[in-house]
């Protein structure tokens, strides 16, 4: 089971499994109302590197993503969902617009991006370029959301 870190923690923890000879990828996304696309995703990116190290988008972002009834389960509960999951070994809230100021920090070896996403649409990969680092497409094809689910729960199945 993953934890979850404070950015300071988690920066050392990364130095400490490089340290050990471990490779790191990073994942993110808001993870509001967990489904099986999520799990398949995260799966992928743990396949591209030793460690997985996943990014929870802050409350105050979601809603600025979203919309104002979103999210649905606060910051903390979304990290530790996600924490849960067996692919996952370290998870960060960020509350910033985009990931760029983490992946400057810890430096991954791969930054993983939905199906949703080619390799030139990763509005991240010439950050992750800058320092060596690579990004991968991971994960099934985007035909699960949490919108749609949200849906089926407000209008039911007929």
């Amino acid at each position: 089971m993953g934890v979850v870190l404070t950015r300071e923690a988690l920066a050392a923890w990364v130095a400490a499994e490089r340290a050990a000879g471990r490779t790191i990828a990073f994942a993110n996304g808001v993870f509001d109302l967990l489904h099986v696309g999520h799990v398949r995703y995260l799966e992928g990116a743990r396949r591209e590197a030793d460690r997985l190290v996943v990014a929870v988008n802050a409350d105050s972002s979601v809603r600025a993503l979203k919309g104002p009834d979103r999210p649905v389960l606060p910051e903390q509960d979304r990290a530790e969902l996600v924490a849960a999951l067996r692919a996952v070994d370290a998870v960060v809230v960020f509350p910033e617009a985009t990931v760029t100021p983490l992946l400057e920090l810890l430096r991954p070896e791969v930054h993983c991006k939905g199906t949703d996403y080619t390799v030139e649409s990763v509005p991240e990969r010439e950050t992750v370029r800058a320092y060596g680092g690579r990004t991968a497409i991971v994960g099934d094809p985007k035909d699960h959301s949490t919108r749609d689910l949200l849906r089926t729960i407000r209008e039911g199945r007929e």
